[in-house]
């Protein structure tokens, strides 16, 4: 008799969140393919990963307030999972433990806002993310503790699930996101002597921290520097964050307030530029950071758990205290001189069991 396996992902519908989606159905689409599993999946809409050899449930009705996924996770769920029958594996991949009935429960944790230091003015620039920051513990404790793994991008993660909500750490699987990289070939850059681009990556979100390197370049400006240039991919008119950036520093030279950029034309600031900037404040993970370490070219990055886990096996790197402009600017000022030398590797150490490199594994080890 086959084993039923039950995926929860009604709130995935865009970016890293539906990747994660789409790289668990297409693994389990292969799984149930011998018929030795049953698999169901409870999604916003079908349409968004659709997978042979996959049930699907589909329902839009709690991603439009969160009261009505709160009763969906904690109520309706249970009433599911009663009548699809005996579920082996109940694994929800969007940070909740919903009350379910099944033999095995997993939840995969990817929102790091519980460890979020907001400051005031999130409030009034994205007062939903600060709520999530603040309510964060609340919505990840009911039943956490219930599963028989949580599953995390990195290691950090672990140990702070561990301390804030006491699983031990033997129940945390630590799986890094799939990613094929490899080593890129840089051309010698025909600009001018001198000249030094940065480009940051990020969407228009508080928590991104673009006002560190609006200040840190406001501050170079003032002095008397080699030309250089930081291209943000925000424009400054998205939200109301993305208008104050532009109202308080769009007058600098050395700002390009670039806008969303498509991944072919983001690659391509990638190879033109001299150095990444990642001054994000919340990350599971940080994927700029792992996309430009291909290039070998430097990268300053904010002095969080996030970036020295994601930064691992880099060569050249300087990590900047996230709310000190000044000493992102000493760091820029010091590359666009030439000045490399506070640049260090950052070790890659081994990953503690238990660990998933892919998502085979990471099904074998939760079927087991």
């Amino acid at each position: 008799m086959s084993k039923t396996i039950v995926i929860s992902a009604v709130n995935l519908v865009e970016a890293g969140p539906l990747a994660i989606l789409k790289e668990c159905l297409a693994c389990l689409s292969a799984l149930a393919q011998s018929g030795d599993y049953r698999v169901i999946a409870l999604v916003y809409r079908r349409s968004l990963a659709d997978f042979p050899h996959i049930e699907y449930i589909e329902t839009q009705w709690p991603k439009k307030r969160w009261v009505n996924r709160l009763w969906y996770e904690y109520v309706s769920m249970r009433s599911i999972s009663k009548a699809i029958g005996p579920v082996y594996l109940w694994f929800s991949l969007h940070d909740t433990s919903p009350s379910v009935i099944a033999e095995r429960r997993a939840v995969y944790c990817h929102n790091a806002f519980p460890f979020y230091r907001w400051k005031a003015h999130d409030l009034f620039f994205a007062p939903k993310i600060a709520l999530l920051a603040l309510f964060s513990t609340y919505i990840y404790k009911p039943n956490i503790r219930r599963n028989n793994y949580l599953v995390v991008q990195q290691h950090w993660l672990r140990k702070a699930f561990h301390r804030l909500f006491a699983v031990p750490t033997a129940h945390i699987i630590v799986a890094p996101p799939e990613m094929a990289t490899q080593q890129v070939a840089v051309s010698q850059k025909e600009e001018a002597p001198g000249s030094f681009t940065f480009v940051f990556a990020g969407s228009p979100n508080s928590h991104k921290n673009f006002e560190v390197i609006c200040r840190a370049a406001a501050l170079l400006e003032q002095q008397d520097t080699v030309p250089f240039k930081v291209h943000l991919t925000v424009k400054g008119d998205e939200n109301t964050y993305a208008q104050w950036l532009h109202r308080r520093w769009g007058h600098l030279q050395s700002l390009h307030f670039m806008g969303f950029v498509s991944r072919t034309q983001l690659e391509d600031y990638y190879a033109g530029s001299d150095c990444l900037i990642f001054p994000s404040k919340a990350e599971s993970w940080g994927l700029p950071i792992t996309e430009f370490s291909a290039y070998g070219k430097p990268m300053l990055l904010a002095d969080l758990p996030y970036a020295h886990d994601t930064a691992a096996g880099s060569k050249c790197v300087s990590f900047f205290d996230p709310d000190d402009p000044k000493a992102l600017a000493t760091q820029m000022g010091a590359l666009m001189r030439g000045d490399r030398s506070f640049l260090k590797a950052v070790a890659k150490e081994p990953l503690a069991q238990p660990f998933a490199l892919n998502w085979t594994d990471l099904f074998h080890t939760l079927l087991k």
